[in-house]
C-alpha cells in the first residue's frame, strides 16, 4: 500500500483535542460488563497535553516514555533496583488507554489506566503527597470504604508490607517514582457490576515525576488483580480493542467475562514465567515481512524463565520493541523490501532509525506465534507526518541502556485487533476489528 499525504495519527489527536464542537459524548451509559476504552489524548480524557507539540516532538515524547516503560518491564523481570534512564529530557510514564471506574459509596468517577503489566490496583488519595491528580479518590466520603489489617492475608501479597499503626501499608516503584499506598477495600463498580470489598492500593505519597497522573487498572495474572478478585464474576476472561489514534472519537473497549467474547478468534498458549506470573508471556516463533520469514537468531525470541528472555503481550508499551538481534534483521528485510528498484535515503527520527521522507510502499509484518499468525497492515506498522513528508517504521530495538531481554508487542501494534485474554485455558487469541 502506498502512504498518502494525509494527517498523521500523532497530529490527529493533538488536533481533536482542541477542536471546537467535535468532542465526542464522553458520559455514554456503559451495558453489562464491557467498559468504554479512551486513548489518554482523547478528548474524553483531562490528561491530553495542553500545549499542541509539533509531530517530531510528539514522536520523540511517545518514544522517550516507551524508554520509561522498558526500563519499567525489564525491572520486573530481572527483580532489580530501578535505575534512572540516562536521557537530559523529563520522562514521564504514562498509561496510554484509560477506563471509568466508580469506587465508593455514593460512587465518586475516577479515570484508571488499563495495564496487562501490573496486578494490584490504586489510586491517588485525598491527602497525597505529591500527587498532581485534580479529583483524587476521598475515602471520607464512602460509607463503604475500610482499611486492611496487617493481619489480613492481602498485606502478604503486596511489595514492601509495613504496618502504620494497625493498619497495612506498603512501599513500590512506577518507573522511577517511589510511593507509598496504605491497603483498603471499598465497592468498585465496573460498568453495571458492583465489586464489593475490592482491595486497592490508597496512595498517600510519591516521590518522583514517572507516576501516571491517573489510577491504574492492574489486568495482570497475579493474586491482588482484577482477574483474581473477579474470579466469580468475569472466570479470569477479558479481551479490549484499543482505538486508532486516527479516530476522533478514540474510544474502544474493555469487555470482562466469558460472555460475548468472539468465536471465531486464533489462539496462541501463554507460557508461565514462576518469577513474574503477571506477565503475559507468550511464544513468538518468527517473524515475517512480506513473504520472507527472516533470519532471527533463535536465542533473540526463546523463553527463558530463568533470565525473563521471551516475548509479551502489553498494553502500556506504543511501539513494539524487539530485542536487538531481531529488531535488525526484521528492520533490515523492511528496508530492502522498501527499496527494491529504488535508491532511497534512509532517515531516523529519535529512537526510530528506519524513516523515508518520500512516499513508500510498505510490505505487511506478520508476528509468527504457535498456533497463530498475526498479520499487521501498514496502519500498525507504520507513523507518518503531516502530508506524508516523513515516515517512520514505527518500531525499535530495546534501548541500550535497559539490557532488556523482553520482546514486547505494544499497543500501536495491537490497535484495531480484539485481543482475548483466557487466562483459565491459559492462551490469548487476536483478530482484526475496527474498534471505534
Amino acid at each position: 500500500m502506498k502512504t498518502s499525504p494525509m494527517l498523521t495519527p500523532l497530529v490527529l489527536f493533538l488536533l481533536f483535542s482542541i477542536a471546537k464542537g467535535l468532542n465526542p459524548d464522553c458520559d455514554v451509559h456503559e451495558h453489562g460488563s464491557t467498559l468504554k476504552v479512551f486513548h489518554v489524548f482523547s478528548p474524553c480524557s483531562p490528561f491530553r497535553p495542553s500545549e499542541g507539540l509539533s509531530w517530531e516532538e510528539s514522536v520523540l515524547q511517545l518514544e522517550a516514555k516507551d524508554q520509561a516503560r522498558m526500563q519499567y518491564l525489564s525491572n520486573l523481570v530481572a527483580r532489580r533496583s530501578v535505575v534512572p534512564i540516562a536521557s537530559g529530557r523529563q520522562i514521564t510514564q504514562s498509561p496510554t488507554y484509560i477506563v471509568k471506574a466508580k469506587i465508593g459509596t455514593p460512587a465518586q468517577t475516577l479515570l484508571l489506566a488499563m495495564d496487562t503489566s501490573n496486578d494490584a490496583a490504586w489510586v491517588p488519595c485525598t491527602s497525597c503527597i505529591g500527587c498532581s491528580t485534580l479529583k483524587p479518590f476521598a475515602p471520607a466520603k464512602s460509607i463503604s470504604f475500610n482499611k486492611l489489617p496487617c493481619s489480613a492475608p492481602q498485606c502478604k501479597q503486596v511489595p514492601n508490607p509495613t504496618c502504620d499503626g494497625s493498619a497495612c501499608a506498603f512501599n513500590f516503584t512506577y518507573g522511577t517514582s517511589s510511593v507509598a499506598a496504605g491497603l483498603v477495600q471499598d465497592t468498585v463498580t465496573l460498568a453495571t457490576d458492583p465489586i464489593p470489598g475490592y482491595t486497592f492500593g490508597c496512595v498517600q505519597k510519591v516521590t518522583g515525576r514517572s507516576f501516571p497522573t491517573q489510577g491504574l487498572l492492574g489486568l495482570g495474572r497475579g493474586p491482588l488483580s482484577l482477574l483474581a478478585q473477579t474470579q466469580n464474576l468475569y472466570r479470569s476472561t477479558f479481551s479490549y480493542c484499543l482505538p486508532s489514534f486516527k479516530t476522533l472519537n478514540f474510544s474502544g473497549s474493555l469487555r470482562l467475562g466469558p460472555v460475548a467474547q468472539p468465536k471465531r478468534i486464533k489462539f496462541t498458549p501463554l507460557l508461565k514465567n514462576p518469577r513474574r506470573s503477571s506477565l503475559y508471556y507468550v511464544n513468538l516463533v518468527a517473524v515475517r515481512v512480506g513473504r520472507r520469514i527472516v533470519d532471527i537468531p533463535p536465542e533473540a525470541l526463546a523463553f527463558n524463565p530463568t533470565t525473563g528472555a521471551g516475548t509479551i503481550f502489553d498494553s502500556g508499551t506504543v511501539f513494539t520493541r524487539l530485542v536487538e538481534p531481531a529488531y535488525t534483521a526484521v528492520r533490515n528485510e523492511f528496508r530492502r523490501r522498501v527499496s527494491v528498484g529504488k535508491k532511497l535515503t534512509v532517515t531516523r527520527l529519535g529512537g526510530f532509525d528506519t524513516c523515508y521522507t518520500v512516499p513508500i510502499v510498505a510490505p505487511t509484518i506478520t508476528f509468527m506465534f504457535s498456533g497463530m499468525n498475526v498479520t499487521l497492515p501498514p496502519d500498525n506498522t507504520l507513523i507518518h507526518s503531516t502530508a506524508g513528508s516523513i515516515t517512520c517504521l514505527a518500531m525499535a530495538a530495546a534501548p541500550d541502556n535497559v539490557n532488556s531481554v523482553l520482546n514486547v508487542i505494544a499497543n500501536m501494534q495491537q490497535q484495531n485487533h480484539r485481543v482475548l485474554y483466557d487466562v483459565p485455558n491459559s492462551r490469548i487469541g487476536v483478530a482484526r476489528e475496527l474498534c471505534t
